[in-house]
């Protein structure tokens, strides 16, 4: 048996095994999740919905830069709401443009 765990696998916090863990002991009623939880099942949706999306940005090779994927992740939980993470983004762009440049003027001093 293989011991390497797929990175979106690698990427699921504890709250976030335990419930997909509960989701496969109930076989995957969102009903009985609801009940499990003592929550609707509107709110069972959305939580399996934010781990579906946390789940195909860990699994998305595209995005190969550990800031935005960690920015993306945390916009899949839930922890960052989009215009913070475009905030974010948008800073990141800019030190990585200035970084570029002061590279280039101190190579041109060489």
């Amino acid at each position: 048996m293989t011991t390497d765990i797929p990175r979106w696998l690698a990427e699921l916090n504890e709250e976030d095994l335990h419930f997909l863990q509960r989701f496969l002991l109930v076989s995957g009623s969102l009903k009985a999740l609801a009940e499990h939880y003592g929550v609707s099942y509107p709110t069972v949706r959305a939580r399996l919905d934010r781990l579906i999306a946390k789940v195909k940005v860990a699994d998305d090779n595209s995005v190969t830069d550990p800031f935005r994927r960690q920015l993306q992740l945390f916009l899949a939980d839930g922890i960052l709401g989009v215009e913070v993470a475009r905030q974010l983004l948008d800073a990141y762009r800019q030190a990585m443009d200035e970084g570029e440049s002061k590279g280039r003027s101190d190579e041109q001093k060489d």
